[in-house]
């Protein structure tokens, strides 16, 4: 069984993207990890490239801004990239650049990977969500917060990012997936006023 990694990142020092912490947390269960590193104004690249392991595979793209407006532009990146992993993983991971794997997850998503490694029918794995807000220590737990996402899902074709990349369908329809007891950690509001009001300038 293998395992790749995916993720697509722009500007992610200009807007303090954990992204270099996101891509460690889960390097050591996949056998590759394919960055699409969009033109950025900043140093994105170098930053990426900092991390050293020769796990990383990077692809550079251009961001179509055209596509902003309903975050469409983030699934097409999102599709750039799972393009790109090897064609012989069966599993593929994926973390947005403001997420993170805790290591005390690690051991029970390759569990659950090797569990459904044979059973066809299941086409990816769900993941819970801790959304810190404001700091490390505190999180939204209100409806408006997302509970659930896929972040694993099979390598097979047909398998596209939806909407604003925050899941994936399969030919037009939902994924068959099992929920699993792992947690992803999201990051996307622990930054500073600034940082937030840059961020959501430059997205609207």
């Amino acid at each position: 069984m293998t395992i790749s990694g995916f993720t697509f990142v722009r500007n992610a020092v200009k807007y303090y993207y954990p992204v270099v912490e996101s891509i460690k947390s889960i390097l050591p269960i996949v056998d590759e990890f394919v960055v699409a590193v969009g033109n950025s104004d900043d140093d994105t690249l170098d930053l990426i490239r900092s991390i050293g392991s020769p796990k990383i595979k990077i692809i550079e793209t251009i961001w179509d801004d055209s596509l902003r407006q309903g975050g469409a532009v983030l699934a097409l990146e999102t599709d750039k990239a799972f393009a790109n992993i090897s064609q012989k993983a069966g599993w593929a991971f994926y973390l947005q650049a403001d997420e993170v794997v805790h290591e005390k997850y690690l051991a029970t998503i390759v569990k659950a990977a090797e569990m459904y490694n044979d059973d066809m029918t299941v086409e990816g794995l769900l993941f819970k969500y801790l959304h810190f807000y404001g700091s490390y220590s505190w999180v939204g737990n209100t409806r408006k917060w997302y509970r659930r996402e896929i972040r694993m899902v099979r390598n097979m074709p047909g398998i596209s990012s939806y909407k604003d990349a925050q899941g994936f369908r399969i030919d037009g329809r939902k994924l068959k997936v099992k929920p699993i007891d792992a947690h992803i950690y999201h990051y996307g509001w622990v930054k500073s006023p600034k940082h937030l009001k840059d961020k959501e300038k430059s997205f609207s």
